[in-house]
């Protein structure tokens, strides 16, 4: 499970502001060499020296998978951040280090002589614009379908339209408008692919939609832009190999608390409860499982949990770490 993966020293060249509540940062290797190349979807995991400790968080990579001098990625200020967005928009300035994971997809474009229908809410425009990048290169049929709150929240919007013009549809909530995700999937033809990336709610819209109108699963791809972990009680791991006790506080997930204790490395290449890179055996104690992985029969034999989402139902879980 520990794959401890080498990770890449970029420097911060340049911040923007994207909207009121997102920022735009663009890295470039600190060595002044090429980044590792990626494909659209991919997302990259920055560390973050914060005071309580270090934080990993999973963005997105907006920049052209053609062009490997630099990597940009976005991030929005989150009102309760536990401090990596925090850090990100107070703390960082151009010309500081980096430490980041080398580039994964979880979100990759599926082959396909049909058209590729994209539906972001809000920060989930992020995989997108590397996708798009990749569609109009290939000369591929797309659409995107971008909703935002408002036009001033909304990042980006400018220049989507520049580059991708009438293959860009946007709505903006504070003049009423809505994306219609059941008629969208409606004009879907037998080899179309739909993805979506945004808030909990709209991935559900376009799964029920989806499941509705009988579309197969394999042509419905969704990506979260943050784990739907809503915390709990507080509670012990235990390390078994060292014997080691992390509290793991209410909203604080497995892998952050073992993260900020330091003593064991882990991997996780999603930390939203879907990849499978954090699985740990289960030595004792019950795991309240919240990841998309695991199977129901395998959530249900309590042998194993993904740490990065999941909790305990008891007061000690002990981990084959």
């Amino acid at each position: 499970m520990t794959l401890q993966t080498p990770n890449i020293a970029v420097r911060v060249v340049r911040i923007e502001q994207a909207s009121p509540l997102i920022k735009r940062f663009t890295l470039q290797a600190a060595d002044g060499g090429p980044l590792p190349a990626f494909s659209g979807g991919s997302h990259v995991i920055v560390q973050m020296p914060t005071a309580s400790g270090l934080i990993h968080n999973a963005y997105s990579l907006l920049s052209s998978p053609f062009q490997l001098q630099q990597y940009q990625i976005a991030v929005r200020r989150e009102e309760a951040s536990r401090g990596g967005s925090a850090f990100m928009h107070e703390h960082l300035a151009e010309g500081d280090i980096l430490q980041i994971s080398p580039p994964n997809n979880l979100f990759a474009l599926h082959a396909s002589s049909g058209r590729q229908i994209l539906i972001a809410g809000g920060i989930g425009i992020t995989p997108f614009m590397s996708q798009m990048e990749e569609l109009q290169a290939s000369g591929a049929a797309f659409a995107l379908h971008y909703a935002f709150r408002s036009r001033e929240q909304a990042a980006f919007v400018d220049e989507l339209t520049a580059r991708y013009g009438e293959h860009c549809h946007f709505y903006d909530a504070a003049k009423g408008e809505q994306c219609n995700v059941a008629g969208l999937l409606q004009q879907m033809t037998g080899q179309d692919h739909v993805y979506v990336c945004g808030p909990q709610s709209l991935i559900q819209a376009v799964q029920a939609a989806g499941e509705a109108q009988g579309i197969p699963p394999a042509r419905l791809h969704w990506e979260q832009f943050a784990a739907s972990t809503q915390g709990g009680e507080a509670f012990t791991v235990v390390l078994a190999r060292s014997g080691r006790e992390i509290r793991v506080e209410g909203e604080q997930s497995i892998l952050q608390a073992i993260e900020q204790d330091g003593s064991v490395a882990v991997d996780c290449l999603c930390r939203e409860g879907v990849c499978g890179t954090c699985e740990v055996a289960i030595v004792q104690g019950e795991a309240e499982h919240r990841d998309q992985y695991l199977s129901e029969e395998e959530k249900a034999a309590q042998k194993s949990l993904l740490i990065c989402v999941s909790r305990a139902r008891t007061s000690r879980l002990v981990l084959d770490l």
